[in-house]
Formats: C-alpha cells, sequence, structure tokens
C-alpha cells in the first residue's frame, strides 16, 4: 500500500483533539528519524537542513500543501517540545519567516524560557516592529523588566523602524522608576499614540504603581473613549493607593454608564468591601456577578472565597467552593486560608487532605498556609514534614516568604533554636525574615535574645525597620521594663515618620504603660490617633495593671462616648481591670452590656475573667456556681482562676474539688501544676506536692523559671533565683542580709508557707531571701545614689513574703519601689503597696 503523503498524515494527527502534544510531536520523530532533528542543538539542524530534510519534504511540496505550523504551536506545551518544533522549522527552512519565529519567541517566553527566546530573536536576520514587540513582550510577561527596557532602547537606537501602539504597554509596565516612565510617556505624545486606550490604561496603572493617583486620574478623566480594561485599571489604581471610596465611586459611575463589567473588575472590587469592612457591598457585589453569568468564573469565584474568609463567613466561601465548576491551585489554596485564618486548623487540614488525595500538586502558597496550621495545631511532626518537604525542593532557595513562614511556625512551636538555624540557613534575608526571628523571641519570652537580633539587624544585614520591626522591638522592651531603651526607640520612631502609625503609637502606649511611665502612656495616648480599639484596648490594660480599675472604667465610657465599638479584647482588659482593683458591680454590668448592647458572646477567657473577679473579692461559692452553669465547658484556665482564688482565701475543701477537675483537663500551661504544687505546699501536703510534680513530668512540662530584670545605666541586668555568678554578686547577698537585719528589728517576720521544699528553717529562710526580685533590689540599692527609684519586673507572680518584705524595704531605704509581676503593678513608697495587699 503506497505511503500517504507527508502534509495529510501530519493534519490528521494534529485534528484528532484526543491525542496529546507530545504523540504530535513524536509522529513527526517517527516521520524524520533519520536526521537527528530533536536535539536543542541549532547548529545541528542547520547542517541537516541543505541535505537531508528535503527529500523527507518532498511530499508536502509535491501536494502542494504546506505544514500548518501555527496550528502546531498550540501543541508545545513544555520546553522540549518546543525545542523539537523550533528544530523542525530550521530543517524545513521556515526560521527566516518574521511571523513563526515571533511566534517561537512568544512560546519560548511563555513556558519561561528566555535565553533560547533570546537566540531565536538575534538569529532573525531583517526584524520588524512585530519581532522587536515579541521580545519587549516576552522579558515583560516572565518580569525580566530591566531587560524589556534595555530591549525597547537597543530597538529605538538600532533600528530605523517606528514604533506602534503595541509596543508602549509591555514597556510601561517594565519601567522600575518614574523618570523612565516619564521619558517613554514623552516618546507616546510625540508619536501621537495618547489616545491609544490600551496605552493609556498601561499609563494609569504605572502612575498609580507609584502613587501618583491624581495623574492617573487626570488621564482616566481625559480619555475620549474607554474601554473595561481603563475602568478596571483606575479602580486597581484607587485600591492600592487606600483610596477605597473613590474605588467604589469609579464603580457606581460605570453602572450608571452602563459599561459591561467582566471578571477582573468583579475581582477588584470584592478586596475594597474587605478593606471598608462592607461585607452588605459585597453581597451586592456577589449578586451582581450573578447577574451578569460570572458566577462560577475561575478568579471571580476565588476572589468570593477570599472576601467571604476575611469577613469570618466560612460557610458561604465553602458553598461557593463546592459550586465551581473549574477549580484551579489558587481556588484550593483560598479555602485552605479561609479556615486558617479564621482559626479553624483541624479544617484546614482536612481540606489540604482533600487536595492531596484527588491529586492537586501543593505550590509555595499551599505550604506557607500549612506551616500556619501546624503552628496552630502545636503538631511538632507535621512541622517537621512540611520542614522536609520543602528542603528537599530547595525551595529555600526560590521563595523567602515560605522560609519565613518556616521561622515562624517554629517560633508559635516554641522551638526558637529550630527557627534560628532555619533563618541561619536562608540563602536571602529581609526585614521580614529578622522580624520573624525577632518576634519569636519576645513571644517565648526571650526578650534579651530579641534585642540581640535587633541589633545585630540594624548594624550588620542592612535591613530597614518596618512597622513589624517595630511592633516586635517595643513588646520586648515592655517585656524587660527597658524604658529608656524604649524611648530611644520612640525617638527613632519620631524621626522615620512612624509615630503616628496605628499599630506602632499602639505599642508605645503599651510600653511606656508597662514601663510604670502611666502618665506619659496616657499624654501619648491622646496625641496619637486613637479612632480604632485598638488603642484604646491597650491603655484600658495598661490602668488595669496598675490597679487603677475605677480609671479603666471611665476610660471605657469615654470609648464609647466618642463612637468606638469595642471588641471582645476590650472587654477582657475591663474585666480583668475590675477583677484586680475588686470592682464587681462594675465587673458584672461590663460583662451583661458585652452581651446585651454589643452582641459578643463571651469567650473562655470572658468567663475566667469573671470567675477571677468574684473569688477575688471572696465570693467562692458564687464563683463555684458560675462555673457549673456556664453554657460551655469550663476550661484549664477558668479552674485556674478558682484554685487562685482559693489559695488566695485559704479554702481547704473546695481546692480539693478544683484540683480534681484541673488534673482532668489536659494542659500545657505548667503555672497551674506549680499553683496546687505551692498550695499543697503550704497546706504541708507533701504528697500532693510530689503528686503533681509527677504528673507535670508525665506530661513533659517544665516550671518557667522565676528571673527579675531592673534597668540600671542604660543596661538590663537579669537575675534568677539563687543567682551567684553576677560581678556584684558577693556585695548583693551582703546588703540583702543587711536589710534582713533591719527589717526585723521593725517587725518583719519571714513566712515560710512560700518556701516550697521541706526543708529546716534557717534554709527556707536563705532561699526567701535569694528570691530573683529581691536579688534585683539589692542590686539597684548599691548601684543607684540614695532615695532614687528601683523598677524591677518579673516574669512570673511575687510571692507574699517578697511582697510583704518590699514594703519594708520601701520605708527603710526611703525609695519608691515599683514592681511588676506577671499579673499588675506595684508601687510600694513608706512601707505601703498601691495594690492594698488585693493582688
Amino acid at each position: 500500500m503506497p505511503q500517504r503523503p507527508f502534509a495529510c498524515q501530519l493534519l490528521k494527527v494534529i485534528d484528532k483533539k484526543c491525542l496529546s502534544p507530545s504523540i504530535v510531536l513524536r509522529f513527526l520523530q517517527c516521520k524524520w528519524r533519520r536526521v537527528s532533528l530533536f536535539k536543542p542543538s541549532f547548529q545541528a539542524c542547520s547542517l541537516y537542513s541543505a541535505t537531508a530534510a528535503p527529500k523527507y519534504l518532498d511530499g508536502v511540496e509535491n501536494e502542494k500543501r504546506e505544514i500548518d505550523f501555527n496550528r502546531i504551536f498550540l501543541y508545545c506545551t513544555k520546553v522540549h517540545l518546543a525545542k523539537q518544533l523550533h528544530a523542525l522549522l530550521v530543517v524545513s527552512g521556515k526560521t527566516q519567516s518574521i511571523f513563526l519565529s515571533a511566534k517561537l519567541i512568544n512560546r519560548y517566553a511563555f513556558l519561561g524560557d528566555i535565553p533560547h527566546a533570546r537566540l531565536t530573536f538575534d538569529q532573525i536576520q531583517t526584524k520588524d516592529v512585530y519581532t522587536w514587540n515579541s521580545m519587549i513582550s516576552a522579558y515583560a510577561r516572565i518580569g525580566h523588566f530591566h531587560a524589556a527596557v534595555d530591549c525597547f532602547n537597543e530597538f529605538l537606537s538600532t533600528s530605523f523602524l517606528q514604533s506602534d501602539h503595541y509596543t508602549f504597554p509591555p514597556v510601561i509596565r517594565a519601567c522600575g522608576n518614574l523618570d523612565d516612565g516619564r521619558k517613554v510617556h514623552c516618546l507616546v505624545l510625540k508619536l501621537g499614540f495618547e489616545c491609544d486606550v490600551y496605552i493609556a490604561a498601561s499609563f494609569i496603572h504605572f502612575y498609580s504603581r507609584f502613587g501618583f493617583v491624581s495623574l492617573a486620574c487626570n488621564l482616566f478623566d481625559n480619555m475620549m473613549i474607554r474601554d473595561i480594561g481603563t475602568w478596571n485599571a483606575m479602580i486597581s489604581g484607587f485600591y492600592l493607593n487606600g483610596k477605597v471610596a473613590e474605588a467604589l465611586e469609579v464603580f457606581d459611575e460605570m453602572r450608571f454608564k452602563s459599561v459591561s463589567m467582566d471578571s477582573v473588575t468583579i475581582s477588584s472590587l470584592l478586596p475594597i468591601c474587605v478593606q471598608l469592612d462592607d461585607i452588605i457591598s459585597g453581597v451586592l457585589i456577589h449578586v451582581y456577578a450573578i447577574k451578569l453569568g460570572l458566577e462560577f468564573d475561575l478568579f471571580v469565584c476565588n476572589a468570593l472565597i477570599n472576601m467571604y474568609a476575611k469577613f469570618g463567613e466560612l460557610r458561604s466561601a465553602e458553598t461557593i467552593f463546592n459550586q465551581m465548576k473549574v477549580r484551579d491551585i489558587v481556588s484550593w489554596n483560598s479555602l485552605l486560608a479561609a479556615f486558617e485564618q479564621n482559626k479553624k486548623p483541624v479544617i484546614a487540614l482536612g481540606v489540604y487532605n482533600k487536595m492531596h488525595s484527588i491529586g492537586v500538586v501543593p505550590d509555595l502558597l499551599t505550604l506557607v498556609s500549612l506551616a500556619s496550621v501546624a503552628a496552630e495545631l502545636g503538631n511538632f511532626l507535621s512541622s517537621r514534614s512540611i520542614h522536609g518537604f520543602v528542603t528537599r525542593r530547595c525551595w529555600f532557595l526560590h521563595d523567602i516568604a515560605l522560609g519565613n513562614a518556616i521561622i515562624d511556625m517554629y517560633a508559635k512551636l516554641g522551638f526558637i533554636d529550630s527557627a534560628r538555624k532555619v533563618f541561619e540557613g536562608l540563602p536571602v534575608k529581609d526585614v521580614i525574615s529578622w522580624n520573624s526571628l525577632i518576634t519569636g523571641y519576645s513571644q517565648n519570652g526571650l526578650a534579651n535574645e530579641a534585642i540581640d537580633v535587633y541589633s545585630s539587624m540594624r548594624y550588620y544585614s542592612g535591613a530597614v525597620p518596618n512597622q513589624g520591626t517595630w511592633v516586635s522591638i517595643l513588646t520586648a522592651h515592655s517585656q524587660l521594663g527597658a524604658l529608656k531603651q524604649g524611648m530611644k526607640a520612640h525617638g527613632q520612631l519620631i524621626k522615620n515618620f512612624l509615630y503616628f502609625d496605628i499599630f506602632v503609637s499602639t505599642c508605645l502606649v503599651d510600653m511606656y504603660g508597662k514601663c510604670g511611665k502611666l502618665a506619659d502612656a496616657l499624654s501619648l495616648f491622646y496625641e496619637v490617633p486613637h479612632q480604632s480599639s485598638v488603642s484604646w484596648n491597650a491603655i484600658i490594660s495598661c490602668h488595669g495593671l496598675h490597679g487603677y480599675g475605677l480609671k479603666a472604667v471611665k476610660l471605657f465610657k469615654e470609648m464609647q462616648s466618642e463612637g468606638v465599638k469595642p471588641d471582645h479584647i476590650t472587654f477582657v482588659s475591663l474585666l480583668s481591670a475590675c477583677s484586680h482593683s475588686g470592682l464587681v458591680d462594675e465587673g458584672q454590668w461590663c460583662f451583661q452590656l458585652m452581651q446585651e448592647t454589643y452582641g459578643i458572646r463571651p469567650s473562655l477567657k470572658h468567663y475566667g475573667c469573671m470567675v477571677d473577679l468574684f473569688g477575688r473579692a471572696g465570693h467562692l461559692e458564687k464563683a463555684f456556681n458560675f462555673v457549673k452553669n456556664m453554657p460551655v465547658r469550663p476550661d484549664v484556665s477558668v479552674w485556674g482562676a478558682l484554685l487562685g482564688a482559693c489559695r488566695i482565701h485559704e479554702n481547704v475543701e473546695l481546692v480539693r474539688t478544683v484540683s480534681d477537675h484541673l488534673l482532668k483537663v489536659e494542659s500545657e500551661n505548667v503555672g497551674y501544676y506549680v499553683l496546687l504544687s505551692n498550695i499543697y505546699a503550704k497546706l504541708g501536703h507533701w504528697e500532693g506536692v510530689d503528686e503533681v510534680r509527677s504528673l507535670a513530668r508525665d506530661r513533659g512540662l517544665k516550671k518557667t523559671p522565676g528571673w527579675s530584670s531592673i534597668e540600671v545605666d542604660k543596661k538590663i541586668d537579669v537575675f534568677y533565683t539563687g543567682n551567684q555568678t553576677h560581678p556584684k554578686c558577693e556585695e548583693i547577698y551582703s546588703e540583702l542580709r543587711n536589710l534582713t537585719a533591719k527589717m526585723k528589728s521593725i517587725g518583719y517576720v519571714p513566712d515560710y508557707n512560700f518556701v516550697l521544699q521541706d526543708v529546716e528553717d534557717d534554709e527556707k529562710e536563705n532561699i526567701l531571701t535569694s528570691h530573683s526580685e529581691r536579688l534585683a533590689m539589692a542590686f539597684g540599692i548599691i548601684s543607684t545614689p540614695p532615695k532614687t527609684t528601683l523598677q524591677i519586673f518579673k516574669n512570673l507572680r511575687v510571692c507574699g513574703d517578697c511582697h510583704n518584705a518590699t514594703k519594708f524595704i520601701s520605708k527603710i531605704t526611703e525609695r519608691e519601689i515599683i514592681v511588676r509581676d506577671s499579673n499588675r503593678f506595684h508601687h510600694f513608697k513608706d512601707g505601703v503597696c498601691s495594690c492594698g495587699d488585693y493582688w
């Protein structure tokens, strides 16, 4: 049977839609198997083009049909297939076809192979405008913007051709600074292309990108003809520059002029609704998308999932996802991030498992969300698996955001050493990398280390601190009570014009309040913007820490009068302030107001504050009944608050009941085990002490070591209980012995109930004397002039004996001594504490 002409066979294969691109090109390989056409070497292809190839193309020429190369381009979905087709073009003598060469350049660029695109471009002997446009677009499409601008300049300097309206949009997109863009704009005006809608839309994008939204708006207003792309560019420009109200005005104008919207318009408008916190407008835009028949559009659905997730409407987000006819990796990532951002890690993990089961390959964004999920679940094995998956693919080398997510994951899990190793292994570190490590140290109570990392960042890395850096470092200063360092940071913020940033200014208020300068905190609060509940929460919390509950309630009423809506954190701060000041009636009023007026459902933190409020005031039976009648199951914090009240009021019977409930709850907070152990020790029930400590060991919990810090001469000294490594150790203990003798002479009696070891009384007194806050106090006395105020910060609650001793020391030394423990501030002066022994 005679062989069919080559062209007929080739076109028949191409027309079979069921065949893959590899099969199509394998057909070509079988037909021309005698020549090595499918190596990527252009030189080899050129050698064969004059000899072997012509006789295999005889069938084509005899039939007087040409191979439809334009159709074959569609099948080249991989780089190696594009190279094979390139070889076919070479041997068929088609490489000097400007049209086909330009298509080949575009195909290489689409597949990300810019070197072969450029090589193809350079081999074209006679280039036209279309070819130059293809090469410039290729650079711009893949993000090589400098190369795109250089190619455009090369076109202007070496070619006698004139640019057309297709040349400018990719060049404008590639301009990396305002000067380059203005030069291109001048050329556009000179050539008379200013009325072209595509070029005008590109300039709107360009000026918006550099913050010159007024110039973009002028261009838009002066356009005689606008297409949908131009409208979208203006909406996007306003949104990028934070002018969300103006963006919605453009949308209203579109509707008024009956401009038909597309999926890009809808996808651009939905994030604006999130920024305005306007879910009603978001729902209306969703309805409008349905009216336009875009409810199943991939981009619109992905944007809707993101919008509903930001508003916490997870059911709506999931419904849209389930109704999608086509899903891509962005769809899965959007749903995964929706549950992750709304603190639903178990459901988020289920989404990933489903995604994995149907063969969807995770990308970088998937792993960023998974890292956060692993941190929320506290799952160390999952975190190691994610880290291993990333490391095997060397993705750290390509995406620094993923490396930052892994650092953040380990830090939130408490494995700060692992976070540090990942940080050290990053080939490139940006400011977010440094911020993640600083925040990690701060969150794990290692404020000194956080400050050290910040110093390395400033003096050795060249990274410029941003908002996140200052928020993290101010938090670290707050933890240590490093007032002078915090004030220095305040000065730098004023110099860097970040003083009025709402998050930074709130951290400054919090820093001054937690460093004992409440008047400065309040003064700063009224200087900076406080239209948000965030700053109000900070100042209310600071007053609660200082024991000024009535002032905290007054501030809350002022917040209401200014029309600022409180959130759940506001009421946690408020209830805590009432608790530490004994304001039972005011606390009950706040709890009722939260539910009835603001519709905030109480969380376990709110319930814990109410139990603490009743318990501290001595209403133990009322507190216990409140716990029993809670609509949700009490967690360890609620039982812990009741147990603390039992310790204060020495209710032994209730201790046994509460401890039974407490020990049944799986808790990772070792503090409650320590509290229960302390109560048993105070009662002399040493078997109970051993039992609780054994249970804590079995659950892998370790007691947080107590430490106290004091700032002297712009340096922070940290003391641990029994510390004997300080350079002034002998002087410190000598001063403590002198102070103890003087205290005893005026009535001080050591309270051995706060010694948790079963030892002799002499040893118990030595243990009490070597508590960290007393070591810091003695160091401050010998290191500062007489009558200087001492400010000490302790990471745990001050024990009753140290509290009593500090009152005596303040009277003996005639100093004001300010001690901030984990609960609140204590201002000791003339033998009296500001808390009135109510803490």
